[in-house]
């Protein structure tokens, strides 16, 4: 069943009369953060494997290196700080350009590296 929609056009518009069109324009942004942000926070806040490797394809690492890229970040746990920046940090830490980070990581050559350029802990 289809609901009514609720004409209280003229109360809501009684709201915006007294305000100048500067004002329309800030209240119109304002209402639009306020729907966007919940948005941005779960983008910053929620990742997945294919998110990630969606990332690395873009990269330039074919699907089968992003697939071993974002397992062996996954597995330590690591995901949520983006595979992106994972290897820009590495390829940053230890002079490599982003494809040998990338494939140093599906390589295990860097495991251990990993979560200490995280603020973590050598395992």
């Amino acid at each position: 069943m289809v609901e009514e929609r609720k004409d209280d056009f003229e109360k809501r518009r009684q709201e915006l009369v007294g305000l100048s069109d500067k004002e329309i324009y800030d209240r119109f942004w304002s209402l639009a953060k306020e729907i966007v942000d919940p948005l941005i926070q779960l983008a910053y806040e929620y990742t997945s494997p294919s998110i990630e490797r969606s990332v690395l394809l873009r990269m330039g690492f074919d699907s089968l290196e992003a697939k071993g890229i974002v397992n062996k970040i996954n597995n330590q746990k690591l995901l949520g700080k983006g595979v992106g920046h994972i290897i820009l940090k590495l390829a940053k830490a230890k002079n490599l350009s982003i494809r040998d980070a990338g494939l140093a990581i599906v390589e295990g050559k860097y495991d251990d590296k990993l979560v200490v350029l995280f603020g973590g802990e050598k395992r």
